[in-house]
């Protein structure tokens, strides 16, 4: 009598079964390189803008010091002004000239710090992304895992926990991809990993029932 003769119809599956779950093994490797490749790119987006905020800053903290080189000069000014006998106009005239200056400077400085900030709030957004598509690669690995084991053992319920958790990577790449702002366990993910095992399982039954 066959090997097959003693299998018990939908536990453990045959040949054709070996190569469905093949095929989902390299799907599964596939979208968790892409995802892999995707949090990458994040990271390194979120390590340039945080670059650039800090490059801002530093020129933010230079222009505050220049602006208050130009407050000294004016008080400077300010001083000369008020002692008899000196060209009392002259100072006049420079105080209201640094005036100007630290105006100017410190717009300057205004805007080199806003520019830091909208730097900083990309790459806390790049960053968040690329926390969530790390977590949609490594679901897809223990989804591989899963799957490497159902081939091994043919044993079919694991397909079930496969899809759920393969799914669940999805929804949490799909999240990522619309730059959403889901928790790892929000409601999202988990019904999206509940309704793949669901469906997996209904085909499991009824893959079943055939054969019967």
């Amino acid at each position: 009598m066959s090997d097959q003769a003693y299998r018990t119809p939908g536990t453990r599956g045959g040949d054709g079964f070996a190569g469905r779950v093949a095929v989902l093994i390299a799907i599964l490797a596939t979208l968790g390189t892409m995802f892999g490749f995707i949090g990458s790119a994040s990271h390194n987006n979120a390590a340039l803008y945080k670059s650039n905020a800090a490059i801002d800053k530093t020129s933010a903290a230079n222009a505050w010091s220049h602006y208050q080189a130009k407050t000294n000069r004016q008080n400077l000014a300010e001083v000369a002004a008020a002692i008899p006998g000196v060209d009392q106009s002259h100072f006049r005239e420079e105080m209201r000239r640094y005036g100007i200056e630290k105006d100017a400077i410190r717009k300057e400085a205004e805007r080199f710090e806003a520019s830091s900030n909208e730097w900083n709030a990309l790459s806390d957004k790049e960053l968040h992304r690329h926390r969530q598509w790390a977590a949609a690669a490594v679901a897809q690995q223990i989804a591989i895992s899963l799957a490497a084991v159902t081939l091994l053992s043919r044993r079919t319920w694991l397909l079930t926990l496969t899809s759920a958790v393969a799914a669940f990577g999805l929804t949490l790449a799909f999240f990522a991809a619309i730059q959403a702002d889901p928790m790892p366990f929000s409601a999202g993910p988990l019904l999206a990993a509940f309704g793949a095992a669901a469906l997996t399982e209904a085909f499991r039954r009824v893959g079943r029932r055939i054969v019967n």
